[in-house]
């Protein structure tokens, strides 16, 4: 299991292209917000996250936090494979797998989530095992030392990412999956159950135990209406978010092709084994107790994650280490090789993954050269920019684009921006009409009147919807061109 450590470090080794976490440093540093309005109540729900990240940042830079963010990808894998004892890697899909995905391994809050379930995924299916009601007390001191522990860890979820309810979903399926096995076993004891139900619900109710209470244990469901588009409000940001819409949409719109395709044949692969595994377990029980409830909950997370997967890109984080945990069953077992009769094309196969790393590896240092020493993707975050308006400032408000509102925060931070990547903290009417300005530049010339905007900021390569703007601005008599590179372009008004 321990192959997929050294391969997942290294893929994850590339600049920081994720412009989220310039604004998570900006907050680290001091809480941001924008000159225009946000939607109350606000819930840094990344906090701690953000300390974390802040500190490696502030002691060695760019290079320093992009190598953080590869290790605990790489122990992220690990913890996700360690109950699959038997992964080899006969198989050089794997390493094409990591490879295709690479640049989903950011230095995002989800790294914390992922980490956190890591943890549950390996303690969890002992931890729930309920035996008969005869026990030790020093079994019951151990217990309750581990709860601690992980309720201290569930404490911690709530402040890095707001899917911390992942956490009380999977402690809840497991403690399920335990009951049944425990009434197969010999029956239910309420002296084992209550102190197991006490402890889930505990897990549930840890975002009380924060000063933003209430409102931090709703912002989940929040950010699945904004995710799935439920209400009228949120629609626009589901469908707007690259980020937030299925492989599907992207598919069928062209969009990341390859990629996109390979999601949802691996998604529709864990649905079917997850499936697939449930029915048969239930078929032919085990007789070790421990390895039926691991299993239960194995393949249950399978399924979940490769649904959520289906209903959002971002969500395929969350899937690809349980389906590597199923690597064993999903090919190892279905193409065994016995070498005392096939030893050549054994040996063939193993050549293959030689060849297979050789050639991946050199395609991801080849793919380092397109950046710089800094480990900061300057193709998609305002690094020269930033840089002239922080020289030559000026006296009124900024427009920028949302995905440079991050990075102009924490270098400029005098100089409010207008927009991030925190959508959550805006209204849908206000990033409509914000989306609307790509298409309809009068609007932006009133606006920009109207609220005291003279100077603006736009990509010109990555996610570049601003032509139509910027020719109008060219054109208007009122605004100039005052600075342009390769990758941004800023505009004054006279």
């Amino acid at each position: 299991m321990f192959i997929c450590l050294p391969l997942v470090i290294l893929f994850s080794i590339f600049p920081l292209t994720d412009t989220d976490i310039w604004w998570h440093l900006a907050c680290a540093r001091e809480w941001v917000t924008t000159w225009t309005p946000v939607r109350a109540p606000i819930v840094n729900v990344h906090e701690y996250f953000q300390l974390v990240v802040g500190f490696v940042y502030s002691l060695g830079g760019a290079p320093l936090l992009v190598a953080f963010k590869a290790v605990l990808w790489g122990v992220v894998f690990v913890l996700f494979l360690c109950p699959a004892k038997r992964f080899r890697l006969k198989f050089p899909i794997v390493l094409v797998i990591l490879f295709l995905f690479r640049y989903h391994f950011e230095i995002r809050p989800v790294l914390f989530s992922l980490l956190f379930l890591g943890f549950y995924w390996n303690i969890f299916p002992r931890f729930f095992l309920l035996r008969h009601c005869e026990h030790r007390r020093g079994d019951a001191i151990h217990k309750l030392v581990v709860a601690i522990v992980l309720l201290a860890i569930q404490w911690v979820w709530c402040k890095c990412q707001g899917l911390y309810i992942l956490g009380p979903i999977f402690a809840t399926l497991v403690l399920c999956a335990s009951l049944l096995e425990s009434k197969k076993q010999g029956g239910l004891c309420a002296k084992t159950i209550a102190p197991q139900v006490v402890f889930v619900l505990l897990l549930w109710l840890m975002p009380f135990l924060h000063r933003e209470g209430l409102a931090l244990f709703l912002y989940p469901f929040g950010l699945l209406d904004r995710l799935l588009g439920l209400t009228p409000s949120a629609a626009v940001f589901a469908s707007q978010i690259a980020e937030n819409r299925s492989p599907i949409t992207l598919l069928m719109a062209g969009e990341n092709v390859l990629e996109s395709l390979l999601m949802v044949v691996l998604c529709a692969v864990g649905i079917v084994v997850g499936i697939r595994g449930l029915v048969l377990k239930n078929c032919h029980p085990e007789r070790n107790a421990v390895r039926h409830v691991v299993e239960g909950s194995k393949y249950q997370w399978l399924l979940i994650t490769a649904l959520l997967a289906l209903i959002a890109e971002r969500n395929f984080v969350l899937f690809l280490p349980v389906l590597f945990h199923n690597y064993q069953t999903l090919i190892t077992n279905q193409f065994r090789i016995p070498n005392s009769e096939f030893r050549i094309i054994s040996l063939v196969f193993r050549l293959s993954s030689l060849v297979c790393i050789a050639f991946l590896l050199g395609l991801w240092v080849r793919s380092l050269f397109a950046y710089d020493k800094s480990m900061v993707a300057y193709q998609r975050v305002p690094v020269q920019a930033a840089a002239w308006m922080a020289k030559y400032p000026h006296s009124g408000r900024l427009f920028n684009d949302d995905r440079a509102g991050g990075y102009l925060a924490l270098m400029n931070p005098a100089d409010s921006i207008y927009i991030d990547g925190r959508f959550i903290l805006k209204t849908a009417d206000f990033f409509e009409r914000y989306l609307n300005y790509a298409e309809n530049p009068a609007l932006f010339m009133h606006d920009a009147d109207s609220l005291g905007v003279d100077r603006a900021l736009f990509p010109l390569q990555y996610y570049a919807r601003w032509d139509n703007l910027m020719l109008a601005l060219d054109k208007a008599s009122r605004w100039r061109l005052v600075y342009r590179d390769e990758y941004f372009a800023v505009f004054d008004k006279k």
